[in-house]
């Protein structure tokens, strides 16, 4: 059984093979499309499928830190061929097909679409593992030292997990496609090796979800931590202004030059005034400490 690997869906051999092989011209347009969404669609004669492996790359928003990237590999898997379409300088890519190659059977393509869907969902592990680790890195930050960049990095991991659930989703229900349509090319002796990586992928969402969930807490305590030290300032900048209401009124009613004030006249006015200041203020600071308020 001939295998065409192709790096680039707009290669002329593309439309050769598929006046060959009777390719239909939306699966054509799909598989020409970048956007293309995770799919899976059986033809008359053969099954075309788009898959999205993914790969971890520099965030150039984040200079240190990865983001995971998809690139789309389609598959056209009819009895007696098999057509894919491949970006050549993905490694999550390259791993799939290398496996499927070393372990397939070409004269079984529903083998080979097999292998290459259970490697492709296998690798999205070490994605999961990364989320792992950035988020338990800021749990232990907004602990230490809540600021904005913490706040920004929690929203930049959940686009990326909405991303990564978008694409698991959609590769979730085209194994489910390739388990339960009869015209698939995946037939009886393969389907329980559709089925394990259906269950990978359950638990892929399994941990995105469980993922979401531990950022939405880091969330909560960063709002929470930054609400404490806001109500930290206040309180000092309550007890200081408190503190110094004594002095304040006492200031103030001296300098309004009333006549017939206590040392008014006497030489040592300012030092009685000076003395009952400082005394009010530490009855006050007395009265909050009986309170509990300082």
């Amino acid at each position: 059984m001939p295998w065409y690997q192709l790096d680039d869906a707009n290669d002329p051999k593309l439309d050769a093979l598929a006046k060959q092989y009777d390719l239909h011209p939306l699966h054509l347009e799909d598989a020409r499309n970048p956007d293309e969404g995770v799919k899976v669609d059986s033809g008359s004669n053969y099954t075309f499928a788009v898959f999205k492996p993914v790969r971890l790359i520099p965030d150039p928003d984040n200079p240190g830190e990865e983001m995971p990237s998809f690139s789309p590999v389609d598959i056209f898997a009819g009895k007696d061929f098999l057509i894919t379409i491949s970006d050549p300088t993905c490694p999550t890519t390259e791993q799939a097909l290398t496996r499927a190659r070393r372990d397939g059977d070409e004269e079984h393509p529903g083998k080979l679409v097999s292998l290459i869907l259970d490697t492709i969902v296998d690798l999205y592990f070490p994605a999961i593992d990364h989320f792992d680790d950035r988020i338990d890195q800021l749990e232990d930050k907004v602990f230490d030292d809540p600021s904005p960049e913490i706040l920004q990095a929690v929203f930049a991991i959940k686009r990326e997990l909405i991303d990564l659930r978008r694409v698991l989703v959609n590769t979730r229900d085209a194994a489910l496609h390739l388990q339960r349509d009869p015209n698939t090319i995946i037939d009886a002796d393969y389907q329980p090796y559709v089925r394990d990586t259906y269950d990978h992928i359950a638990r892929l969402l399994d941990s995105v979800e469980t993922q979401r969930d531990l950022l939405n807490n880091t969330l909560d305590i960063y709002l929470s931590s930054v609400s404490n030290r806001t109500n930290e300032v206040m309180k000092v900048l309550t007890v200081l202004g408190t503190i110094a209401l004594p002095a304040l009124a006492i200031s103030g009613i001296y300098g309004m030059n009333l006549k017939g004030l206590p040392f008014e006249d006497s030489p040592h006015g300012a030092e009685w005034v000076a003395g009952i200041t400082v005394l009010a203020t530490a009855i006050l600071l007395f009265v909050l400490r009986k309170l509990d308020w300082l």
